[in-house]
């Protein structure tokens, strides 16, 4: 019986077999790095959300029991650890100038504040920003007819109001050792009458002319899911 050697010269096709298993394997490589870095962003995101909801609450928990100490009382949401004290509460009328009254309000609030954020290492280390932020109603001012005027005008005293009260908890008696990170991540915004205070769908002038103090949570990105970021 005789016996038949296949050889394997170039026209049998093994190489271009090579090839095509090789092509696929890169192919399904690159597809489960793709279906990975996805997941991996969606859980991230996910994750991102619970972790910023996390911080601000307990965050917010911290301010709230510490006022409530020093019985004052201040609208806190308590999801996010927001402050929102009304224009009577601090200034003299239709003016950005703080009032005895506020002067005396923020006396107490700051260092309560600051010392709540920083006082957590690790919960401070999640802060990005500690914004202070000025709002007004809509209400036109005697005399100004035009809508760019108005909205401008309300700009101006919305920044001017956060600006006093950014100034002002400077020199309230928080604990100094603090004032490095607090200035890093401090922000004075005006917002004139863009958020107002909707009550049953109607803005609520005198809940609109307030300041805000908000923290905003640092990101929780893609290449922090992936532990590319230390």
């Amino acid at each position: 019986m005789g016996i038949v050697l296949r050889g394997q010269g170039k026209g049998d096709g093994s190489e271009e077999n090579i090839f095509w298993v090789t092509m696929a394997d890169l192919l399904l490589g690159l597809a489960i790095v793709f279906i990975t870095l996805f997941v991996l962003a969606m859980t991230g995101f996910s994750q991102q959300s619970i972790q910023q909801q996390k911080v601000q609450m307990e965050v917010s928990e911290r301010i709230s029991g510490e006022l409530k100490k020093e019985n004052i009382f201040i609208d806190v949401d308590k999801m996010t650890g927001d402050l929102k004290i009304s224009d009577v509460e601090l200034f003299e009328l239709n003016s950005y100038v703080l009032s005895p009254k506020g002067k005396k309000l923020l006396d107490k609030l700051a260092p309560i504040y600051v010392n709540s954020i920083f006082a957590d290492k690790e919960l401070a280390e999640q802060i990005q920003y500690i914004i202070i932020q000025g709002h007004t109603d809509s209400q036109m001012f005697a005399g100004v007819t035009s809508k760019d005027e108005q909205f401008l005008r309300n700009m101006d005293l919305s920044l001017k109001r956060a600006q006093a009260v950014a100034d002002y908890i400077f020199k309230t008696n928080y604990d100094k050792k603090y004032a490095e990170q607090f200035r890093k991540i401090v922000v004075v915004q005006g917002k004139s009458y863009n958020e107002p205070v909707l009550v049953n769908g109607i803005e609520d002038f005198d809940k609109s002319r307030r300041v805000e103090l908000k923290l905003q949570v640092k990101n929780w990105d893609v290449s922090t899911a992936l532990g590319l970021q230390r």
